[in-house]
Parts: C-alpha cells; sequence; structure tokens
C-alpha cells in the first residue's frame, strides 16, 4: 500500500512540473495537478512528526518487549526448577548431545542461574539492556524544554541510535528464543509428551530438538544505515566546499545578519540551510532559513542570540577585528519547505513571529525582484503580511525591505497587491502614551513606514474574515513560521472560514517545520 501510495504520489509530482507551464491550455490539468503536487508535499513536510510517532511506537514496542522478556526469563528458571510440571522441567532438563549441538529449549542450565544473571550475562540480555538505556537517554534528551534550553545535550544525545542500531543487529545472535525442529522420524509431539522416559527410545519418540531463529535485524537495517552514510557522505562533501563572507551586520536585539557567497550554490524563497562552525564544534549543524532572494547573487541568514552556539558565534563576530573575515563556515542545503508554494496561490498570507519572518523575508525580496524584472510567470495577485513582534528593535531588520516595496507598489499603482500589519505584542503605556502623541505624523513612530504599528495581537476572526471577502472565489495560502499554539489557532481558522463550495474562498495552511 505504501509503495503504490508513493508511486502515485511521485507521479503526479512530476507531472505537475511537466504541465505547469505549458500554455493555457493546460490551465485544468495545472489547477489539479498542483493541488495533488501541494498535497504530497503538505505530507512530506510533516516529517517531523512522522519521526516522533515512528520513535513513540519504538518506545512502546520496547517497553512490551522488555517485559516480556524479565517474564520469560522467571518463567525459564522456575520451569528449569519444575515448578511448572513435569513436561515443562522435562524439556528444561533437555541437553547438547556430542553429535548435536545447541538443540536445548532452556537457556537457563543450572539451578544457580537467577533472572539477573540471565540478564546480564548472555548476547541477548547485555545488547537488550545497552539498547534500552540508549533509547531511554534519546526520548529523554529530547523532550522540548531539554532540546530549546540545552541543544547540545540533546544533539550528542540523539547519536547514540549508532550504538542502539548496532546492539539491535547483535541482540539476536544469541538465539534466545527457540523453536522446535523437524527431527527424522519426525516427533509425535501429542502422543510423546505423557512419556518423556522414552524420548530417544520409542521411535515415535526420537529427543525434541530446538534452535534460536536466525538472526533478521541486520537485512532491515542495513538499507537505512547505508542511505544514512551516504547523506553523510554527501554532508561531509558539503562541508568541504568553500564559504566566502560577502557581509556581515550585527542588528538590534543580538541578531546576526551574515551574507555569503558559494561556488553553484542556488535557492528558492522560504528554503533553509544547516550550518556548522567548526571553531565552536565540528559536529554541531543548525537549521536556519535563508532571508535572501533566489535572484541575489548571495545567500543571507538572521541569527537570533538563543542558545550557547549562538551566542558563541554572534561573540566571535563582536571581536572580529575592522575588516577582518568571520570565522570558517560549512553550509549543507538548501533545503525545502512549506514556504516555497507561496506563489501556487493567487492569494497568499504571510504571518510572521518574531525571527519567523526570515522565510517571509525571501519571499517579499523575491516579489521585488519579479516586479522589477516584469516576471510574467508571476501568477500571485494579492499578498497579506503579518508581523509579530515583542520589540520595538525587531521591526528594523526588514523594515527597509518594506520601505522598498511599499514604494515599489505605489509607483505601479499597485497599493493592494501588498498589505501588511505590524503588531507589537510586548508593549506597556508608555509605548502607548509616545504613539498617541505622534498619532498625526503620517509615517509610523516604530519602523517609518506608512503602515502604522498595531498594539496587542491580531483579530484573527476578523483578519480571515475580511481576506475572505476581497478574495470572494481564490484558494488562499496561509503561511506560518511560528510557535505551535499560534500554528494551532490558525489551522482552526483556515478550516472554519473555507467555504463548503469549491468555487468560493478556500484556505490551505501550511507551517515550518524545524
Amino acid at each position: 500500500i505504501f509503495v503504490v501510495w508513493m508511486g502515485i504520489n511521485i507521479f503526479l509530482f512530476v507531472y505537475y512540473y511537466l504541465f505547469y507551464d505549458q500554455g493555457p491550455q493546460f490551465e485544468y490539468t495545472r489547477e489539479l495537478l498542483g493541488c495533488c503536487g501541494r498535497t504530497m508535499r503538505k505530507q512530506l513536510d510533516k516529517n517531523l512528526t512522522f519521526h516522533k510517532l515512528v520513535a513513540y511506537m519504538i518506545a512502546l514496542m520496547t517497553a512490551v518487549h522488555t517485559v516480556a522478556h524479565l517474564l520469560n526469563a522467571e518463567w525459564y528458571t522456575n520451569s528449569f526448577q519444575g515448578q511448572y510440571g513435569p513436561l515443562a522441567g522435562n524439556l528444561s532438563m533437555l541437553d547438547d548431545s556430542s553429535e548435536l549441538k545447541t538443540t536445548y529449549l532452556n537457556p537457563v542450565r543450572s539451578n544457580s542461574t537467577t533472572p539477573t544473571l540471565l540478564v546480564f550475562t548472555t548476547i541477548a540480555g547485555l545488547t537488550g539492556v545497552v539498547i534500552t538505556l540508549a533509547l531511554i537517554l534519546m526520548i529523554t534528551s529530547s523532550m522540548e524544554v531539554i532540546r530549546r534550553s540545552y541543544y547540545e545535550v540533546f544533539w550528542y544525545t540523539h547519536h547514540l541510535f549508532i550504538i542502539f542500531f548496532a546492539g539491535l543487529v547483535f541482540h539476536g545472535a544469541g538465539r534466545i528464543v527457540r523453536s522446535q525442529q523437524v527431527t527424522d522420524p519426525p516427533h509425535n509431539t501429542s502422543f510423546c509428551e505423557d512419556q518423556p522416559e522414552n524420548w530417544g527410545k520409542n521411535p515415535e519418540c526420537p529427543i525434541p530438538q530446538f534452535a534460536g531463529g536466525f538472526p533478521q535485524t541486520w537485512m532491515w537495517v542495513i538499507g537505512p544505515m547505508i542511505i544514512y552514510l551516504c547523506e553523510r557522505l554527501l554532508r561531509f562533501i558539503r562541508y568541504m566546499q568553500p564559504v566566502s563572507y560577502r557581509k556581515i551586520v550585527i542588528r538590534p536585539s543580538k541578531v546576526l545578519e551574515l551574507q555569503l557567497v558559494k561556488p553553484g550554490f542556488k535557492m528558492a524563497v522560504g528554503q533553509y540551510v544547516f550550518l556548522n562552525c567548526p571553531a565552536i564544534s565540528q559536529l554541531e549543524w543548525h537549521p536556519f532559513t535563508m532571508t535572501s532572494a533566489p535572484e541575489e547573487d548571495f545567500f543571507s541568514v538572521h541569527i537570533r542570540s538563543v542558545g550557547d552556539w549562538t551566542e558563541d558565534l554572534i561573540k566571535m563576530v563582536e571581536n572580529l577585528p575592522e575588516g577582518g573575515q568571520g570565522p570558517k563556515m560549512a553550509v549543507d542545503g538548501p533545503f525545502g519547505t512549506a514556504s516555497e508554494d507561496v506563489f501556487d496561490y493567487e492569494v497568499s498570507m504571510l504571518v510572521g513571529a518574531g525571527i519567523g519572518v526570515t522565510p517571509f523575508a525571501s519571499i517579499l525580496k523575491s516579489i521585488w525582484y519579479k516586479f522589477k524584472d516584469s516576471d510574467p510567470k508571476l501568477r500571485t495577485k494579492r499578498i497579506y503580511f503579518y508581523w509579530l513582534c515583542r520589540e520595538t528593535y525587531a521591526f528594523e531588520w526588514f523594515a527597509d525591505l518594506l520601505q522598498v516595496l511599499e514604494k515599489e507598489m505605489e509607483e505601479r499603482g499597485m497599493r493592494d497587491f501588498l498589505t501588511y500589519k505590524l503588531y507589537l505584542t510586548g508593549w506597556d503605556q508608555s509605548h502607548v502614551n509616545h504613539a498617541m502623541v505622534h498619532f498625526d505624523k503620517d509615517t509610523d513612530i516604530n519602523t517609518g513606514l506608512k503602515q502604522k504599528t498595531s498594539y496587542g495581537r491580531p483579530n484573527w476572526d476578523k483578519e480571515f474574515e475580511q481576506v475572505r471577502q476581497e478574495n470572494p472565489s481564490s484558494v488562499v495560502g496561509t503561511f506560518l513560521c511560528g510557535p505551535q499554539a499560534l500554528a494551532k489557532d490558525l489551522e482552526k481558522k483556515c478550516v472554519k472560514y473555507s467555504e463548503v463550495d469549491p468555487r468560493k474562498t478556500k484556505f490551505y495552511f501550511n507551517k515550518e517545520n524545524f
């Protein structure tokens, strides 16, 4: 089922791009395949959710597996001591003959063997303990509170998966789970179970022979491991490719802007890269959304100080001598995100929270270049942009970009193309008083833009209703780069304000996932 599903999605995905620019006669084909392509990419965008679900299932099955084996160890010991009747006792006493090796059933071979001793002196037991401990450490260090506050702990502990899979491969080598083998002549179970004293004497009752199953875990692990090693090799090759600095800027609120140049590098709007700074750590790679446009001859990232790695990088850059080059930087990527689909919609709602504005900076820059070059392929007719920030300083990151776009739209008589609203969520009465004193000014006191900053949070019901009324028959793509709580709220609004009639307004929710 999975293979068929993937085949259909790949087919639709390929045809989506084949027909995308093939003229008006393929309009309906483009719309249909575009919808299918977006649906498939939405599924792929949930790769982290899928990863977490797989991890939860592994944890659940590990718990069941561990409890079952601990009960088995207890039952093996009791059977050897004859506590479960003569049949279980006789089967437990079966030993290896000189001709037939390892044909026993019960791995407990003496009265001195306890369940604890069995667990810590067998291959299956030792590897089971190791991989269970590795799994516990990986799961606990993946909790959001640790991942957000102590990323390095999460990063390094998560690489215990190598020990986990290595232990998993050897776990079955102990062959502790055993099954009865076919003998010649065959052992008549129903006839012989009540007369163990005749086992080996009666032709119908040869001595039962047992064997452990052949280890098969490696068959399931080797494929993903080869793919992983290829990915690591590709990352190493990219790591070795030279990256140079075009510009380094320290923005307000401890935000570092890096403009980088890498030979042969190509990107699309909203994509992200992994950065590695060997001077800080040779093993750590951190994702950052690019804020540059594909039309520019460099790519840029904005890095906010939120952890040890980012703090060390910003300090390193602040201590550079005048005109000095930044530390060596390795780049892996680019990688796709949901924001790549923004130009597939005639109408788009872009919602950024704080530094979450970065993918939309790339989109807005690209729009400016497309208007500048009069790009005929631009299908987008209207964009609604919402930016939520806690501090007024944060607006300075991209206020100049918004000013350029504002001027460009006015000169082209397209004021309605870009509707943007800025919201200051962290404010006090002094901010409000200051704004009231300068209310009659033509430009905003915080950003210098003609659009005034609003204080508080958006009324999303009002915003969605306005978008629906202004675009009565459009498919609206809603894109968010922000916290999970806001994502849940916007996803509900997309469902609430989507019309049942396919000829009317539909909202599709898209979220960045890191």
